[in-house]
Formats: C-alpha cells, sequence, structure tokens
C-alpha cells in the first residue's frame, strides 16, 4: 500500500517538474522572440545594403546575371577608394612634392602624390577626395603635364572629370577616362596594348597609363603610370599613392599579371603621346 502511494506521489511530482518546464520554455521563447526577430531583420538590413545589386538581380534573373554585375563593377573602375587608415595613407599624408621631378625614364616629369596637402581635401564629385579616389586624374594630371610641357594639376583634372561624366560615383573614376582625357588635351593615344606594345611606346618615349589590380600596388583597383625602362628591361613608374614604390624598378611581368586582374575593354594599359 506505501508503495503504490510513493509511486503516485512521484508521478505527480514528475508530472509538475514537466510542466514547469513547458510553462518556462513557452515563457522563455516569448521574450526571446522579440529580440530573436529583431537580429534577423537587422542581418536582412545589412545584407540588403551591402549587397543591393546582386541581391536584386539573383532574385530576378539568377546567378549569371549576378556575374555580369560583379563584371561591371570591376570593368568600370570600383573599388579605387583608398581608406585613411591604410599604410599608403598614412605615410603619405601631408607630404607635399611640390619640387619632385624624376629625371630618370621621362626625364623632367613632376611627380604628383593624391595625398599631397596642395589636393587631398579637395572634392572628387559629391563624396570623395582626391586623396581618396583621386588616383585616375592624379595619373592622367601627370600625364597631360609631361606631354604638353604645361602644368595640370589634379584638382583641374578632377573637375574635368567630373564635368564629363569619368567620375564613378563613391568609387574613383571610369577606366574611359584614360583615352577621353587625352583626347581632350590634345595628345595621341593607343589602348588594350600586349607586352611588346608597352615595352615598345616606352622606347619612344610615351607614358604609360596602366589599371592595376590586387598585388603590390593596390588591393583593389589603382591606376598607375609606366615612365620609362631602364637599360636591363625594369619598368619604371609613377604611383601616385607611394612616392616609396615611383622609386623602384619593376619586373614587367609583375606589372602585366597584376594589371591583368583589373580587366577593361581597352586597356589595361594605354600609350599616351605626342600629336
Amino acid at each position: 500500500m506505501g508503495n503504490r502511494v510513493l509511486a503516485k506521489v512521484l508521478a505527480l511530482l514528475a508530472q509538475q517538474e514537466r510542466e514547469k518546464r513547458r510553462v518556462g520554455n513557452g515563457l522563455l521563447l516569448f521574450i526571446l522572440s522579440p529580440v530573436i526577430a529583431l537580429l534577423l531583420l537587422v542581418a536582412l538590413v545589412l545584407y540588403v545594403i551591402t549587397s543591393p545589386i546582386t541581391l536584386f538581380m539573383d532574385w530576378a534573373f539568377g546567378s549569371d546575371e549576378v556575374t555580369v554585375i560583379e563584371s561591371f563593377q570591376k570593368e568600370y573602375g570600383y573599388n579605387q577608394k583608398i581608406s585613411f587608415l591604410s599604410q599608403d595613407y598614412r605615410e603619405g599624408a601631408d607630404k607635399s612634392y611640390e619640387d619632385t621631378i624624376f629625371t630618370d625614364g621621362f626625364g623632367g616629369m613632376a611627380y604628383y602624390s593624391q595625398f599631397d596637402p596642395r589636393w587631398a581635401e579637395e572634392a572628387y564629385g559629391d563624396s570623395d577626395t582626391i586623396g581618396q579616389a583621386g588616383c585616375g586624374v592624379v595619373c592622367m594630371a601627370t600625364v597631360v603635364s609631361a606631354l604638353t610641357g604645361e602644368g595640370h594639376d589634379p584638382v583641374e583634372l578632377a573637375e574635368w572629370s567630373v564635368a564629363n561624366g569619368y567620375y564613378c560615383e563613391g568609387n574613383g573614376s571610369y577606366h574611359s577616362l584614360v583615352p577621353a582625357a587625352a583626347t581632350a588635351y590634345g595628345l595621341m593615344w593607343e589602348g588594350n596594348l600586349a607586352v611588346q606594345g608597352i615595352v615598345d611606346a616606352l622606347a619612344e618615349g610615351k607614358l604609360v597609363v596602366a589599371v592595376m589590380g590586387e598585388g603590390h600596388f593596390t588591393k583593389g583597383s589603382h591606376f598607375i603610370v609606366l615612365r620609362g625602362m631602364t637599360q636591363e628591361g625594369k619598368i619604371l613608374v609613377s604611383d601616385p599613392a607611394s612616392y616609396g614604390r615611383s622609386t623602384q624598378e619593376w619586373d614587367l611581368g609583375v606589372i602585366v599579371e597584376e594589371a591583368a586582374k583589373a580587366s577593361t575593354a581597352g586597356g589595361p594599359f594605354w600609350a599616351v603621346g605626342k600629336p
């Protein structure tokens, strides 16, 4: 008799414990539901903000069109922005190169840095500065000044680029800036150069503008100028983001390999010369 009563008591206690757990779990879920919903909403918003084009194209058309959009972004100059926290920006900030002239390669060419205090904080478009995203216009200011023998600073080229539609909002310059600016300033140009074309152009005293992909010069996309070749076949450059890299000699193979990562229909190399 006593054992049966004890068993009933134990069963009742077990049932009560299960009921408490069920109620507790339900209450916990009720309390956490708004938090979980908010976290999911935040995650969705962040995803949409960081990849709106990809999200829309994937939903509307499928992955092939997403690939097209990503190629379009790469093609037209995305990812040229340089962070204030980057090593290049920190090393180049507040350094003026007003009297810096290259005597090797294309002799007498002035060095322009995008971080030079004369123009680093000048606007490039509505949301950028020359220091952040002006590598393209700085390179073209360098080229135009050297080949015309007249001073054309990056502020002038930035204003020209914006006025004529070659500024890529929030990212830098469209690659088509190179031939367009060369033509506007009365210079001759040739695009889509192969290796031998680069060598020939430099031997003829022309300057070559290159769009570099990820590697020694950038983690994204970046314009530089090839300003000559040594007797040993090394390439001399003018890199608007680094005077240090501009004083080094580079293997042509390295230049070509890294430029290939910034594929573009008209390049990634353009030879620009006097008419």
